[in-house]
């Protein structure tokens, strides 16, 4: 059986790195990843917090998920700028399209993350480092941020291998290398393994990468029940999971983020939860198809998963209407808990929207579709979410169902 090869695109700093480029491209003179500065929501709210953070900001202790409030007491001439998803949207679609003239078989894991499947092509790349270098000095020279390039024979180890040193570097992480490469790090830089899991190793005398993967996992299950599993494979470097890619015209469309903090705030779930409707729908309208299923996935800080799925009594793939029923998920199915990864996934899909119309009523499907297709249209020109009909902007804050923290 031949060994997979597989690499990790993960994009340095993604959201401070994708607003300096763009300050920079509407005339800035100061690049913010060369200053102390971080991205962040509302500083005039305490509970804004540190989206991302440049280097610099770094060496003053800030770290993500901690509040600008806090930031600004360890460095008070710290500079701030807002998020900007639409352009971030944009950068990570100029990224994946790039990437994809190496292979079809590549994965948009997250906003700033992308998987590429080259097992099988050693007849067109004689040197897979080689290849990495390309594509990183690439990205940088035409786009000008930079990435991590990691290469591994799975996903695991080609992600754990992209986490090495950074900024703009390439690494690998082979079978051959687990012992010497990842053994030795400490169980919290083992993916999968948080804050919360890596104490609870810890407390059992788990220390080292190298402690979990010579631990009998029937052991753990006490404590981490089904997941023990998992974590001691993982420790071994054992991930058989596959490079998922979307083809042309998929049964079903799904995106997830995987979030930069354990995010417990509705409103905050709410804002990703839209743009990642408006990326499956507009795919969706792509393969003029309509929707039966909407689902949201769920991944909490214990990463424990679950997800809440609903039929809808109309097939769809308008925006609007399917964000509607996004939030009506989110609010019944969110268990008040930190997440660390959440999605959004359509399935269940016909390429007729078999709507019952009522004799006294006017509809309005044409008009409706008219509308979302010019939407579409100015989004793809201009940048995602650039336009959108001011009524999707309620939804969100319509519910009586209020922000818990």
């Amino acid at each position: 059986m031949r060994q997979r090869i597989i690499f990790h695109i993960d994009v340095n700093n993604a959201f401070l790195s994708w607003t300096a480029v763009k300050m920079l491209q509407e005339g800035s003179h100061q690049d913010i990843r060369k200053i102390a500065s971080v991205i962040g929501g509302n500083e005039q709210e305490r509970h804004g917090i540190v989206l991302a953070k440049s280097p610099i900001a770094k060496k003053y202790g800030i770290t993500t998920a901690e509040t600008l409030y806090s930031a600004r007491r360890k460095y008070p001439q710290l500079k701030t700028y807002p998020p900007d998803y639409a352009w971030y949207y944009n950068e990570s679609n100029i990224m994946y399209n790039y990437l994809t003239q190496y292979t079809p078989k590549i994965e948009r894991y997250s906003i700033d993350e992308c998987f590429l499947d080259l097992t099988g092509t050693s007849y067109l790349y004689k040197d897979y480092l080689k290849l990495a270098y390309q594509i990183k000095n690439d990205i940088k020279n035409k786009f000008g941020f930079t990435v991590n390039v990691g290469i591994g024979n799975n996903k695991l180890c080609a992600k754990m291998a992209s986490d090495f040193e950074k900024p703009d570097k390439v690494h690998t992480l082979y079978q051959s290398e687990i012992e010497t490469k990842m053994w030795p790090l400490p169980v919290g830089d083992l993916f999968m393994v948080g804050k919360s899991t890596s104490l609870k190793l810890q407390k059992l005398g788990i220390i080292t990468i190298r402690d979990l993967a010579n631990t009998n996992y029937k052991k753990l299950e006490k404590y981490f029940k089904s997941q023990a599993r998992l974590l001691v494979e993982f420790a071994n470097g054992i991930d058989y999971s596959k490079v998922t890619m979307r083809s042309s015209k998929s049964e079903s469309i799904s995106v997830s983020e995987t979030l930069p903090y354990d995010c417990a705030d509705i409103e905050k779930l709410k804002e990703i939860l839209f743009r990642q409707t408006e990326e499956v729908t507009r795919t969706l309208r792509e393969q003029k198809q309509y929707a039966k299923t909407v689902a949201i996935t769920y991944k909490n800080s214990y990463f424990e998963t679950y997800q809440k799925q609903t039929k809808l009594q109309t097939p769809e793939n308008r925006t609007i209407n399917i964000y509607k029923v996004i939030i009506k998920i989110l609010e019944d199915s969110w268990k008040d808990e930190a997440i660390r990864n959440i999605g959004v996934r359509l399935s269940d899909f016909t390429d007729v929207r078999e709507e019952q119309v009522s004799l006294f009523t006017n509809p309005q499907t044409n008009h409706l579709d008219d509308m979302q297709e010019i939407i579409d249209n100015i989004n793809k020109k201009y940048g995602t979410t650039s336009v959108m009909p001011a009524s999707i902007k309620k939804i969100g804050n319509s519910s009586h169902h209020k922000k818990r923290l």
